[in-house]
């Protein structure tokens, strides 16, 4: 990979860039990349043929194989081929159809897929010799593993199913907290409010709702039908999911084994130069996580009114407590956001050129889920 005259030197590689892996052969697959799998600024990644049901969740560490030990630990294999049900409560390891053969300085990390994570589906992707997940090093050259584990509603999926996806990055181009005021001032990360930056930039949790009946998040129902991953507005909500209604003070009790759908007070944009992540568990916050990260492309939010004015998105939260009941409080902090610069901008911007499920969104679930 080359960087090319007036592109910064350390940022997060546009759609343009990750196509031409591809073509240099620092991203290979068995088929060709298919529709909407590049996105601005990250690459969905492909379910293989088969899943292995596994023991318990492993890290290779840095003397081993994920074939190494997926052999000690795998209890039988899954043929993905005609679709198949992979169960609550159980751990999968898939292989994924991407393989990655990274030059020196490129380095990448990945992340559920937003629809992955408001159907409560735990994923890492894990390469070999690592040592932590979801991290790819720097020169990395091998296949790529898929450890799925559904928590709440049981899932099909099958070859080319996309759960996970993967950012590229030079360098390490985090930006600092002056320098996301000074982005703020430039253009505004926050709309119709001011910002709170410290360690990136934090956003709290909406319970009052906009009123007029409407639910202010919604409760996964346990021991529901099966969600066909690749079918969008297949399924009724109240099938799956309890809508949790305003009722007297601001405010909701985690029940550790529940999982929330909720939604920030903010609406937030993320610039077409820039993306963002949001920071999974802030310990700090209070004894419940953000439970799944996630990537923001550049120009979320980043749409427009009649005069102009930015309107921003609202970040959609998928929560659960921490071993114990906990109270959230409307107005309370519940996690931040990290910005990256762009290497450039990328061809096509997220809710502007591509269609985008999420764009203008309030307190929305999953595309799977009927309006």
């Amino acid at each position: 990979m080359t960087i090319e005259p007036g592109e910064q030197v350390a940022g997060i590689l546009p759609d343009r860039m990750i196509k031409k892996l591809f073509t240099s052969g620092e991203i290979s697959a068995a088929t060709e990349p298919v529709e909407g799998q590049i996105q601005p600024a990250s690459l969905d990644l492909r379910l293989g043929k088969s899943a292995f049901r596994i023991r318990a969740s492993f890290l290779p560490g840095p003397d081993l194989s994920v074939a190494d030990k997926l052999a000690r630990y795998q209890l039988h294999e899954i043929d993905l081929s005609q679709g198949a049900v992979l169960e609550t409560g159980c751990v999968y390891l898939v292989p994924l159809q991407e393989q990655l053969n990274l030059p020196a300085g490129l380095s990448a990390s990945a992340n559920p897929k937003s629809s992955t994570g408001r159907l409560d589906i735990f994923t890492r992707v894990i390469v070999d010799r690592a040592r932590e997940f979801d991290q790819i090093p720097a020169g990395y050259s091998g296949p790529l593993y898929l450890e799925i584990s559904p928590r709440t509603f049981p899932i099909v999926v099958r070859p080319g199913s996309r759960l996970s996806q993967i950012r590229f990055r030079s360098g390490h181009p985090q930006l600092s907290d002056s320098e996301l005021v000074a982005l703020h001032e430039e253009t505004p990360l926050v709309i119709g409010s001011e910002p709170h930056i410290a360690g990136g930039l934090a956003f709290s949790i909406d319970l009052e709702g906009t009123g007029e009946g409407a639910p202010i998040g919604y409760r996964g129902k346990p021991h529901s039908a099966v969600v066909d991953v690749d079918k969008p507005d297949a399924y009724e909500v109240l099938d799956f999911w309890e809508p949790i209604f305003p009722r007297g003070a601001a405010e909701l009790i985690l029940d550790p084994d529940q999982f929330y759908i909720l939604v920030s007070r903010e609406a937030v944009q993320v610039p077409p130069d820039y993306a963002a992540e949001m920071v999974p568990f802030d310990p700090l916050v209070g004894e419940f996580r953000v439970h799944y990260a996630g990537f923001f492309d550049p120009g979320f939010g980043h749409t427009k009114d009649d005069a102009g004015n930015l309107l921003g998105s609202r970040a959609v939260l998928e929560v659960r407590s921490h071993e114990v009941p906990f109270i959230l409080e409307h107005g309370q902090t519940i996690g931040r956001l990290v910005y990256e610069p762009m290497l450039s901008r990328p061809e096509a911007l997220y809710g502007v050129d591509m269609k985008s499920n999420y764009q203008g969104q309030g307190l929305k679930l999953s595309k799977h889920f009927r309006s």
